[in-house]
């Protein structure tokens, strides 16, 4: 028998499990303007801090479901809205360079699923070019439109990949992410110490030679 305060879904979400490479959204996810999701989740989360006994009179709390409200539609969330997609523009490789390129260290900020804490890391990508290069930012803007969504660390790393190949079209995409879960770090076992580390290698970087080579440029030092 299931505890009620253990359930199904409680099992599910701290046994990681990430059930698509597609974020789960309804087909009428965009129904509604951002502004109307603001005012409906406004709503839901002042019941939630009216139901915790705070006094959302007071001066210091009074503003805080808006708050919280504009920063799920517009900053932790806004990379749900196909609207915020970059665009990842690519060139012709007109100077003929044939090796990896590898952009490390970006920064991830992001959001479990499970239990809508932080996941605070870095993202390592790389490309072969058959012909096509992408900007460099281009790649971290990526990275960020990915994770500013309910996430869970093998689906973001998936989807770096997938959209990089689509856009450079090009199988020879890798991705490495290492990252703390306050979900992990905060609550439950609360182990501050351990991360996550999940990597997804297309095309040429399923060489172990070629897939070396990459994990050997991403522990390389840079310094200025």
């Amino acid at each position: 028998m299931i505890d009620k305060h253990n359930s199904e879904e409680d099992i599910l979400g701290d046994n990681h499990v990430c059930t698509s490479a597609k974020t789960p959204l309804r087909n009428d996810a965009f129904d509604k303007s951002d502004s109307e999701k603001i005012d409906a989740i406004e709503k839901n989360v002042r019941e939630i801090m009216h139901t915790l006994g705070l006094d959302l009179d007071d001066d210091s709390l009074r503003g805080t479901p808006k708050r919280v409200a504009k920063m799920f539609v517009k900053e932790i969330f806004g990379g749900l809205h196909p609207d915020r997609k970059p665009s990842a523009s690519t060139f012709d490789n007109s100077y003929k360079y044939g090796e990896m390129l590898v952009e490390k260290n970006i920064v991830v900020y992001s959001t479990c699923e499970h239990h809508l804490l932080p996941i605070i890391g870095r993202a390592h990508v790389g490309y072969i070019s058959n012909g096509r290069v992408i900007g460099l930012s281009k790649m971290n803007r990526i990275v960020e439109y990915y994770a500013k969504r309910p996430q869970v660390q093998e689906r973001l790393t998936m989807q770096i990949v997938q959209e990089m190949q689509q856009a450079l079209g090009t199988e020879d995409v890798a991705c490495v992410i290492d990252a703390k879960h306050l979900c992990v770090n905060s609550r439950g076992i609360k182990d501050i110490e351990s991360s996550t580390v999940t990597a997804e290698f297309g095309g040429k970087f399923k060489d172990p030679q070629i897939r070396k080579e990459f994990l050997e440029y991403i522990k390389l030092e840079t310094r200025f």
